[in-house]
């Protein structure tokens, strides 16, 4: 069974495709009391208020229709953010080469919870950084069953 996430992806993915956006992902979360369903869209130049609003007024309507969605909600339409979630597999393939932060549950086996390193390869069991420490470059390779967040890294 496709989680409420999933359902609501497909459902606004071509909506908002038809009116210029990509979807980048989906999110379904209850924080305190309340819920949020927080939908983050992107394009070329960048995403803006007024592109929010113009989403939100086309999804609107659909997702009250299919009601997927039993509780109260807080719609939020947004941008991903300059420095992005990678939680689908696109994102990571979109991010092979860039410079990722990696956040872990507990503490590994070095005492460490979080990785800075460059995206090199990944499949549905690990991922591999190549971190560069006094001019030496090493590859780690993390359980994905360990990490708890990968996001990427801008350079201010």
């Amino acid at each position: 069974m496709a989680s409420i996430e999933q359902k609501i992806e497909n459902l606004i993915e071509p909506i908002i495709q038809k009116i210029g956006y990509e979807l980048y992902d989906v999110e379904y979360a209850k924080e305190g009391k309340n819920y949020f369903l927080r939908i983050f869209i992107d394009n070329e130049k960048g995403i803006n208020l007024d592109d929010c609003e113009k989403v939100n007024d086309a999804i609107n309507d659909i997702l009250d229709e299919k009601n997927y969605i039993k509780e109260q909600y807080f719609l939020e339409v947004s941008s991903p953010g300059i420095e992005r979630l990678l939680r689908k597999e696109k994102h990571l393939k979109q991010n092979i080469g860039k410079q990722i932060n990696i956040k872990l549950f507990k503490k590994d086996e070095k005492g460490q919870k979080e990785y800075i390193g460059e995206l090199k390869t990944f499949n549905e069991q690990n991922i591999s950084i190549e971190q560069s420490e006094k001019n030496e470059k090493t590859i780690k390779i993390i359980e994905r069953k360990n990490i708890s967040q990968i996001k990427t890294i801008y350079n201010w």
